[in-house]
């Protein structure tokens, strides 16, 4: 599968205003712009387990394919969605718990990165990661 293996953070785009729209606030901002975070993805057909691990915590998370699920940012946002493959394209599309507002997030393989894209209230950021 595509997305198989182990991904470290390269590099982001527009992420620090990316958070600043989200609501995050300039420390924890800071601090998120280093948190070294590793993503090990796992696909077994509809099925993916993913391990996030980052400075501030390590979170494995098991998900289908279109089923609405629960998850947290590291800042503490609670989301609630799901993951759909559209193409070779992972789009997952959540809702904020708090505030009832949608973010939009994007995986896809361009060349030997891993490219995260995300949209909120019309602001675009991008996290790469290479393998490792």
């Amino acid at each position: 599968m595509t997305f198989n293996g182990s991904w470290k953070i390269d590099r982001s785009e527009n992420y620090e205003k990316f958070m600043e729209q989200m609501g995050i606030n300039m420390v924890k901002r800071k601090l998120a712009a280093h948190d070294n975070l590793k993503i090990v993805i796992e696909q077994t057909g509809d099925k993916f387990h993913i391990k996030e691990s980052s400075t501030f915590r390590t979170l494995e998370i098991d998900f289908t394919l279109g089923v609405t699920f629960e998850y947290s940012l590291a800042d503490g946002t609670e989301l609630s969605g799901s993951w759909n493959l559209e193409g070779d394209m992972m789009k997952g599309v959540f809702t904020r718990k708090d505030n009832g507002k949608q973010l939009t997030t994007t995986r896809v393989i361009q060349g030997d990165e891993l490219v995260q894209s995300y949209n909120y209230e019309g602001v675009d950021a991008k996290r790469i990661f290479k393998r490792g």
